[in-house]
C-alpha cells in the first residue's frame, strides 16, 4: 500500500501502539476498528508490522462483498469511524442488522484450531503465546499477540 504525502485523519503509529481490539464493534461489526487502524497507518507509513487487507480484515471484506483497495480509499479520505461503517454498510452486499449483528457474534467466536487448514499455524503460534489452542479465539490470540508486541 502506497504511503500518502498528507497524514492521513484519526491514523494511528501502529510502531508504537497496536490496532484497537478486533472485538470493539464499529456500526455493528466486528473487526472494523482493528481494519482501519491498519489501513490508515499503512496510508501514513506506520504500519509497522501490521498488515492491512490481511486474511483477518478479509474477513469482513468477504462478508461485505467489498474490495480492500476500496475500503482503503474511505480511510485515506479522512472519514471518521463511523462514517467508514455507514459506507461499509451502504455498499457491497446488503445485510440487515440482524445478519449483521450475527455475523459478528459468530466471527468473535471463531476458533482456528476447529479449522484443519490452519490447526497446525494456529497452534504453533498459540504455544508461542503461552495460550492454549484449543481454548483459544482468533480474537484471544490477536489481543495477546498485541500486547506481547509490546511488552518489548
Amino acid at each position: 500500500m502506497a504511503t500518502t504525502t498528507t497524514p492521513v485523519k484519526y491514523a494511528k503509529d501502529l510502531t508504537k501502539e497496536p490496532p484497537r481490539s478486533p472485538r470493539l464493534r464499529i456500526g455493528g461489526y466486528v473487526l472494523l476498528a482493528r481494519m482501519a487502524d491498519k489501513g490508515r497507518a499503512a496510508l501514513n507509513g506506520t504500519v509497522g508490522e501490521y498488515h492491512f487487507n490481511c486474511p483477518v480484515d478479509n474477513l469482513l471484506f468477504s462478508f461485505k462483498g467489498l474490495k480492500g483497495e476500496d475500503v482503503q480509499q474511505v480511510l485515506a479520505s479522512g472519514k471518521s469511524d463511523d462514517d467508514v461503517a455507514a459506507w461499509i454498510t451502504s455498499n457491497g452486499t446488503r445485510k440487515s442488522p440482524e445478519e449483521i449483528k450475527a455475523w459478528s457474534d459468530a466471527t468473535e467466536a471463531v476458533n482456528y484450531y476447529h479449522v484443519p487448514e490452519k490447526r497446525e499455524w494456529f497452534a504453533e503460534e498459540c504455544k508461542r503465546l503461552g495460550l492454549d489452542p484449543a481454548r483459544t479465539t482468533l480474537f484471544d490470540y490477536l489481543e495477546e499477540d498485541d500486547r506481547v508486541s509490546f511488552r518489548k
